[in-house]
């Protein structure tokens, strides 16, 4: 997919070093756009510095530590003074856990990832936004966040609390010039979802067989719905959670 309107605009993404940050990062890159990631993983970040030396920029940290996110802020002022859009796609799996199962360090490692990172990171960049009386939003929501089944108690708990925490973003700012949406993702093969295709891959292909679509989505296919949800053409989608789930939640 290609948009002209984000030739010289700034994307902010966590989790750009894997999955569908990754895939996000190199769409907007293609793009034109000038792209800031902030990962734990520097393998991941630098392979994307090395495509993109003068468009793409990084620092290492933690969405779950403010200071870190603080940084990665500063460093992206210093890189391409500004942020036109926030991608808040870091997240991480409790492998499906019960919430018997579910233990306190498991719990507050997807809340703090999963929602407070996301928290931590738009309360630091937003300000700037809301100075600019301009900037977007995309939340990574999940199926999990629209029904039981796409994770554990942790996890579907954290994509429910996103889905809120987005509608909410949306109504409160939208009048200032902010635009916030989330996407919600069914069955998508990355590093995360790896342990499904282990073995014989009998889990990937029951889920496989589960989706109406009959397949796993690649990452790239969520790049491309970001791409227009952030876009102009997507100016009247407020406050939205889109699936792109194969079917899945139509079933």
């Amino acid at each position: 997919m290609k948009f002209a309107e984000y030739n010289g605009k700034t994307v902010f993404i966590t989790g750009a070093a894997s999955g569908i940050g990754q895939a996000q990062a190199i769409a907007f890159l293609e793009n034109g756009a000038n792209v800031f990631g902030l990962d734990v993983d520097e393998r991941g970040l630098g392979q994307l510095h090395q495509q993109y030396p003068e468009r793409f920029a990084y620092t290492l940290g933690s969405v779950c530590k403010k200071s870190d996110v603080e940084h990665a802020f500063q460093a992206v002022m210093a890189s391409f003074k500004s942020v036109d859009i926030l991608l808040n796609t870091a997240g991480v799996l409790d492998g499906f856990a019960k919430t018997l199962d579910t233990d306190e360090a498991l719990w507050d490692k997807i809340i703090n990832t999963n929602v407070k990172g996301t928290f931590f990171v738009t309360n630091t960049i937003l300000p700037h936004m809301l100075q600019r009386k301009s900037g977007i939003i995309v939340n990574m929501a999940s199926i999990a966040g629209l029904i039981a089944g796409g994770g554990g108690a942790a996890y579907t708990a954290s994509k429910h609390a996103i889905v809120g925490y987005t509608k909410q973003l949306d109504l409160d700012y939208c009048r200032e010039g902010i635009r916030a949406n989330a996407i919600a993702p069914g069955a998508i093969q990355t590093a995360m979802t790896k342990a499904d295709f282990e073995g014989d891959g009998e889990m990937a292909k029951w889920v496989a067989n589960e989706t109406p679509a009959g397949r796993w989505a690649q990452p790239s296919e969520v790049a491309n719905l970001t791409l227009f949800l952030a876009s102009h053409a997507a100016d009247y989608i407020h406050g939205a959670v889109v699936p792109i789930d194969g079917g899945w939640i139509a079933k």
